[in-house]
């Protein structure tokens, strides 16, 4: 390569590593990757895994000023410990029975929006990005007149379990805050479910998400202004899911849940 090239090619190299996180263009040594490249893989795998692994504690995690706020409060799943909840799935998509009977007791019912927090493969995402998403979504509901529930946090939580929370509680959109699964770009990416009046049975092809809510994807305010607006949606047309569009601004399309469906899921 000409000297002269060598500048223009750094600059063209640094702009198009700018733009992901993925590991390209980063070079080789024979046929494995440089030193300093597995260094950082081995880190992010490190980082992936002890955000699976780890447990919420709420007023370390989210602030004890939030939960006093909130008044936030612990339910639990089926699943009796995170061994279980990671090889039962299905445990973690229902409360204990214990769980409903205070969730019933402590929440109102027939709320505009109730929001949950769950833990669900990242601990790391819902102590990084829940506490101020959980702000942003209060003050609109006020901006909008609407009723907000009173949240709480799910230990050991599948997306699924929004469904019998919808059940006892009967608010028209249930919101879950949830950890994703972390991959090797980022173990700190939140997920927003939400569905209208869900019941046991309901699927994923009646609920709508907003995923990959962190520092280099979506931010708090975009996140909740589109949380929001989907809610919007949804009680104006009284469903939610594959009937339910998102429009974002600047594409010259919508965005269905069901090709949402397809991005980093923590169900």
């Amino acid at each position: 390569m000409s000297e002269s090239l060598v500048p223009r090619y750094s600059e063209l190299l640094a702009a198009v590593r700018a733009r992901t996180p993925a590991r390209i263009l980063v070079g080789r040594a024979g046929p494995s990757y440089r030193t300093a490249t597995q260094l950082e893989l081995r880190r992010d795998h490190a980082a992936a895994l002890d955000a699976v692994h780890a447990e919420i504690e709420m007023a370390r995690d989210l602030g004890i000023d939030l939960v006093r706020q909130f008044q936030l409060f612990e339910v639990r799943t089926r699943a009796g410990s995170k061994q279980e909840y990671l090889l039962r799935p299905d445990l973690g998509r229902r409360l204990d029975d214990a769980s409903r009977e205070l969730i019933r007791k402590e929440c109102p019912t027939k709320c505009v929006i109730q929001v949950a927090i769950g833990d669900g493969l990242s601990a790391a995402a819902v102590a990084l990005q829940v506490p101020a998403l959980l702000l942003l979504l209060d003050e609109e509901a006020r901006r909008r007149g609407w009723s907000f529930g009173r949240p709480f946090f799910i230990r050991h939580c599948r997306v699924g379990v929004l469904n019998h929370i919808g059940d006892i509680l009967d608010p028209e959109v249930v919101v879950l805050l949830i950890g994703e699964r972390p991959g090797l770009a980022t173990a700190e990416s939140l997920s927003a479910y939400l569905a209208y009046c869900p019941r046991p049975g309901h699927t994923d092809a009646q609920r709508n998400l907003i995923s990959n809510i962190h520092a280099r994807g979506v931010g708090h305010e975009e996140a909740a202004r589109r949380i929001m607006a989907l809610a919007e949606q949804m009680r104006q047309r009284q469903t939610s899911g594959i009937a339910i569009k998102e429009e974002l601004a600047g594409l010259s399309h919508s965005v269905s849940a069901a090709s949402q469906k397809r991005l980093r899921s923590a169900d």
